[in-house]
């Protein structure tokens, strides 16, 4: 992920900072050196940074800090407090409303990924009820219409545009009228990509606002950009008033700190970021939980979030009742798999867990781990029910496995590869044999059952060792008892820790 070298960098020098064993001024001078280096290294604008490390000494007064208080906690707080009002300008983006037509403009740079980005959040709302609707208002560019014609399509969503006409505002206000009578409540216009050395396309842009008097207008930017960031964020918002940000490529490996000075030069909050190319690789942004990812701090909310996502609530307790009785089955594997690949990019599921951070992730294993999930999927599917429903490996013999190997084109080898890894999952699971099962929102009864100790024992030891071993796992029980619904996900949370 973008930024993950960044988190890494800080999360380091807050934790030499931990490491000390006395906190006095040269202790903190050296955590916010690091801290500095490491954000001007990732192009956030220089004035920021400044500002940032000096509202911390302001709050971190280590004279005024009387004995007692927890001076590591504190200066990682402020830290954290400091980065969120950087990326939080304190007020919150038009929120469109079903039922009610809102129109929605999306400006950029050229190659921002913008026409994407439209029908990512077309798509996005399209899942949640509305009934969206796309206007290609792009005239400049050669095959626009073309790729939002084809996107729109892919995501069974209404668009709008022209091969002959040139004038980007009549097609934008024919556009918008042609799906206000079709009863669209959400109709997004695409404008020509441009830069603030182009005037004419700045003109452009402001008479497409003018006729269409859009009720949110957002600024698409890319996150590999750089120090240009801020500068260009603010000639469009001098131009058109830009209510929301969307910052794009936040899976590649570019610096991406002038998606922060972006935040800073509009005033507007950053309020979705594109993860990838795919029409669902598309997050809601939201500062909190975004800052304490990137400090390695996870982002409990988030994940339960994931995991409510894709495991049917009526298949929670199931699924529980089965894992206390330590019944490890390879259709639960199977399952488990599946709501593992829901969940998204494993990388950017392992960042909301405290203790991890993308960096540890590299993008190529994280590929590799999802294409093994795959491939042993595709093996179970030639198994039988009963292979599927049993917990006793012996059954797997010789035969069957070349059957299986056969059936799904892979090697004998592979086959054996993924039945070892369903012995290391059950044998993990039987661990959790005999633990009672809370009802939602018993968190005491949850941490009655299930101590520090006991995790420890179903935690494979690079994972303990990654949390920080007992002590980072004592915290992280600490932070489980006070997550909402916690115990509703843990299925999930273990079918996808390993993977």
């Amino acid at each position: 992920m973008v930024l993950a070298e960044l988190g890494g960098s800080i999360s380091r020098a807050l934790q030499q900072m931990s490491n000390a064993t006395i906190i006095d001024e040269k202790v903190l001078n050296e955590c916010l050196n690091e801290i500095t280096r490491a954000l001007l290294q990732a192009d956030v604008q220089f004035k920021l940074v400044r500002d940032m490390t000096t509202n911390i000494k302001k709050i971190v007064n280590l004279d005024d800090l009387a004995a007692g208080h927890n001076k590591r906690r504190i200066i990682q707080q402020a830290v954290f407090n400091e980065l969120c009002k950087i990326l939080d300008p304190g007020k919150a983006s038009f929120t469109p409303k079903k039922g009610k037509p809102s129109i929605v403009m999306f400006v950029g740079l050229q190659g921002s990924g913008k026409t994407t980005t439209c029908t990512k959040y077309a798509y996005y709302h399209q899942k949640k009820g509305w009934k969206p609707a796309l206007v290609c208002a792009d005239t400049f560019r050669a095959g626009a219409f073309d790729q939002l014609k084809q996107n729109a399509t892919k995501a069974k969503i209404p668009f709008y545009g022209s091969y002959t006409e040139s004038d980007p505002v009549k097609i934008a206000v024919d556009g918008v009228e042609t799906f206000k009578k079709e009863n669209c409540d959400l109709i997004i216009v695409d404008t020509s990509g441009r830069h603030k050395q182009e005037t004419a396309l700045f003109e452009e842009m402001r008479q497409v606002s003018e006729a269409t008097k859009p009720d949110l207008v957002i600024f698409v930017m890319d996150s590999s950009i750089g120090q240009a960031a801020f500068d260009q964020a603010q000639a469009f918002k001098q131009s058109v008033a830009v209510g929301a940000v969307i910052v794009t490529k936040m899976d590649g490996h570019a610096k991406g700190g002038g998606a922060l000075s972006a935040v800073a030069a509009t005033k507007s909050p950053v309020i979705f970021i594109g993860t990838g190319e795919h029409m669902d690789e598309f997050d809601v942004f939201d500062v909190k939980p975004f800052v304490s990812r990137l400090l390695g701090m996870g982002d409990w909310s988030g994940f339960m979030d994931k995991i409510h996502e894709v495991v049917p609530m009526d298949q929670q307790p199931e699924l529980l009742q089965k894992l206390s009785e330590g019944h490890f089955t390879l259709r639960i594997m199977y399952e488990q798999f599946q709501n593992i690949l829901k969940m998204g990019p494993i990388g950017q599921v392992f960042s909301m867990l405290p203790g991890f951070s993308a960096e540890l992730m590299p993008k190529g294993r994280e590929n590799e781990s999802q294409a093994k999930i795959k491939r042993y999927m595709t093996m179970m599917d030639s198994m039988t029910n009963e292979e599927l429903d049993t917990s006793n490996p012996k059954l797997m013999t010789d035969s069957r496995i070349m059957r299986i190997a056969r059936g799904s084109g892979h090697q004998v080898h592979e086959v054996m590869d993924m039945m070892e890894e369903y012995k290391r999952l059950a044998k993990m699971w039987s661990k959790m044999k005999g633990l009672k099962i809370p009802k939602k929102g018993e968190m005491s009864a949850l941490s009655r059952n299930m101590n520090a100790q006991h995790m420890s024992k179903v935690l494979p030891p690079q994972m303990l060792k990654q949390i920080g071993g007992m002590g980072g796992l004592q915290n992280l029980m600490k932070q489980m008892g006070s997550a909402k619904d916690m115990m509703g996900g843990m299925g999930g949370m273990f079918g996808g820790g390993d993977k």
